[in-house]
């Protein structure tokens, strides 16, 4: 029998919050501890988190994901794809209750989850079972302001999903590691060559995290201002696969819960 999850916010001593919770989640700092208890006991029983992540899932789940919100506008449509146990969907919509949120997810049990807690918690959050590229996933979900995914898919691929469900100046946010700058440049071309640009490397929860959350940002270009397929080809090919302007790494000043 599966258990009921999201009714309860008890949590063994090794896994109460850091100081920096109450700094990200402010006095929804209650529904993080639900979900941290949710993903330690029903996620793990489900197979969605495994046993070896659970004494860190403050800091490399749940905290890692929610400091993206620094990124998004007050009250932003955000598509999650892959968004599996709902990182990093979930820990936005607690820190940022302005933002819409939808997570796109393929897998039944995962949709199950995430349904189950998000009633449970009484978050306002959209779940569409299906892979980010079907059709009608686009129709339910297209448009957005803003995709997030995290440990999905390299890259070039990750454009392939993401542009497509974005409005034109609407931003891709990848969730990615140490090793950001070198997949920008390595898939610069390829991003370029979906419709993307403005590539950026940017670092979340400066001065909050320990580690700071590493994204790449790209935007989504209008077919008007998007360079010719060959000759983005070709400077791409000049540029080594730089992406366009190079890459940017720098760290963002971290916004307020709620976006305030």
């Amino acid at each position: 029998m599966e258990r009921e999850i999201g009714g309860s916010a008890a949590l063994p001593t090794e896994l109460e919050p850091p100081a920096a919770a109450a700094t990200v989640f402010g006095d929804r700092l209650d529904i993080a501890r639900r979900y941290c208890a949710a993903l330690a006991t029903a996620g793990v029983e489900r197979g969605l988190i495994g046993p070896r992540e659970v004494p860190r899932l403050w800091d490399r789940h749940i905290l890692n994901c929610a400091v993206v919100a620094e990124l998004m506008p007050e009250g932003a449509t955000v598509v999650d794809i892959g968004s599996g146990a709902g990182l990093p969907g979930i820990p936005l919509a607690i820190a940022r209750p302005d933002l819409r949120i939808t997570l796109v997810e393929p897998l039944l049990r995962r949709t199950v989850f995430l349904s189950e807690f998000i009633e449970a918690a009484g978050l306002d959050i959209t779940v569409v079972r299906g892979r980010a590229e079907q059709s009608g996933v686009m129709k339910e979900a297209g448009g957005a302001d803003i995709v997030t995914s995290r440990a999905v898919a390299p890259l070039a691929k990750l454009a392939q999903w993401s542009l497509p469900l974005l409005r034109d100046h609407g931003h891709m946010l990848a969730l990615k590691g140490v090793s950001a700058a070198e997949e920008l440049e390595r898939d610069g071309e390829s991003l370029a060559q979906a419709g993307a640009g403005k590539f950026e490397v940017l670092e979340c929860g400066v001065g909050v995290l320990e580690t700071p959350t590493v994204v790449i940002r790209a935007e989504r270009l209008p077919r008007a201002e998007r360079a010719p397929r060959r000759r983005a080809e070709k400077e791409g090919s000049r540029r080594g696969g730089r992406s366009e302007g190079g890459v940017l790494r720098r760290g963002v000043e971290r916004r307020r819960a709620g976006g305030k």
